[in-house]
């Protein structure tokens, strides 16, 4: 199976989770991505500025692969801004799999804002040789 026919957008809307409180309305984004392939593996490198690992969702089911990011920003204070283009930001991604990934031996790291998954494919994915008697 190709990588373009296993792991792509989802046809989903990208806002599928809680929406926050009017008074902090923040907008979902997708963030960028990329994804590479092995004989054994998906890799999946996600773009999150300023998301802190305890604003960061990963679910995996067995039809997608959803990443949630949230970026928050605190004025300091006594603190008057002249120009700001920072904001508190929302990033949603959500990925078909096609039953592709081995879920128990998924794995990710987050450093320096950027998420880094390891997605082993299933076995029945795994090129194999045949015997031939």
């Amino acid at each position: 199976m190709s990588l373009i026919t296993t792991l792509i957008p989802a046809l989903a809307p990208q806002n599928k989770t809680e929406t926050p409180p009017a008074t902090e309305s923040v907008p979902s984004v997708a963030p960028r991505y990329q994804i590479a392939e092995t004989p054994e593996a998906y890799a999946l490198t996600v773009d999150l500025p300023g998301v802190a690992k305890d604003g960061l969702e990963l679910s995996v089911d067995h039809e997608q692969i959803r990443v949630v990011g949230r970026r928050a920003w605190r004025q300091p204070e006594a603190w008057t801004a002249l120009h700001r283009e920072t904001r508190e930001a929302h990033y949603e991604l959500v990925l078909d799999h096609g039953r592709a990934v081995d879920f128990a031996k998924i794995t990710a790291e987050l450093r320096d804002g950027v998420l880094r998954v390891a997605l082993p494919k299933s076995e029945a994915l795994k090129p194999r040789k045949i015997a031939v008697a």
